[in-house]
C-alpha cells in the first residue's frame, strides 16, 4: 500500500473507533449536558492528552510492556476499573440537581481535564490497541517515532471533532436538560454506565 492508502485506511479505522459508543462518549455527553460545553471541552482535551501519553509510550517502546506482561496489564486494568467505580458511585450517591454552565472555579475546570486524562490512561485496552494497531499503518522505511505521533494526532483530531459535535448537539436539548429531575436522572444513569464499564474492564482479557 502507498502512504496515501495507509493514511486513508487508518483514518477510516480511527473514525469508526471514535464513533463507537464508549466511556469517552458517555463522559463528554454527560459533562456537556449537566456541566456545560466548556467543561465538556476540557474533558475532551484531557482525553486527547491521554491519547498522546499512550502514543508516547508506544513510540518509545514502553507501551509494548502491556502486550507481553500479564502483571502490568492486570495492574493497570484494576486501577482503571477502580477509578471508574469511584466516578460511578459519586454520580449515583451525589447527583446534581441543576444545570449550570457558569458555576465553576478554575480548579473544578482543571478537574474535568484530569478526569479525561485518567479515564483514558487508566484504560489498558487503549494501550494494547495502540501497540497492536498503530504499527500496521507505519510505512516501511519511515521513522516509527514520527509516524506514531502523526497517527495519534489524526486520531486525536477525529476525536476532538466528534467531541465538539456532541457538545454542540447537547445545546439543543438544554431546555429539557435544565430540569432538576432530568439532571439527577442523567447523573445516575451515567453513574450506572460507568459501573458497567468498570465491570467490563475488570472482566476483560487481552
Amino acid at each position: 500500500m502507498s502512504v496515501a492508502d495507509l493514511l486513508l485506511a487508518y483514518t477510516l479505522a480511527a473514525t469508526l473507533l471514535t464513533l463507537t459508543p464508549g466511556l469517552d462518549t458517555v463522559l463528554i455527553l454527560r459533562t456537556a449536558t449537566v456541566e456545560g460545553g466548556r467543561k465538556a471541552f476540557h474533558a475532551a482535551l484531557g482525553i486527547d492528552a491521554g491519547c498522546f501519553i499512550w502514543g508516547a509510550l508506544v513510540a518509545f517502546g514502553l507501551g509494548a510492556l502491556l502486550a507481553v506482561s500479564e502483571f502490568a496489564y492486570t495492574l493497570l486494568k484494576w486501577c482503571g476499573a477502580a477509578y471508574l467505580c469511584w466516578l460511578g458511585i459519586q454520580l449515583l450517591l451525589r447527583p446534581r440537581q441543576q444545570f449550570s454552565v457558569n458555576a465553576a472555579s478554575a480548579g473544578s475546570e482543571n478537574n474535568w481535564f484530569l478526569r479525561g486524562i485518567l479515564g483514558n490512561v487508566l484504560n489498558p485496552k487503549m494501550g494494547v490497541f495502540y501497540v497492536s494497531f498503530l504499527p500496521q499503518f507505519i510505512p516501511a522505511g519511515h521513522s516509527p517515532l514520527i509516524w506514531t505521533f502523526l497517527l495519534v494526532a489524526i486520531h486525536v483530531l477525529i476525536g476532538t471533532l466528534w467531541s465538539v459535535t456532541l457538545i454542540i448537539s447537547s445545546r439543543y436539548a438544554s431546555g429539557i436538560l435544565r430540569k432538576p429531575a432530568v439532571v439527577k436522572w442523567m447523573d445516575r444513569t451515567t453513574g450506572c454506565l460507568f459501573l458497567l464499564f468498570a465491570a467490563k474492564l475488570a472482566l476483560s482479557r487481552r
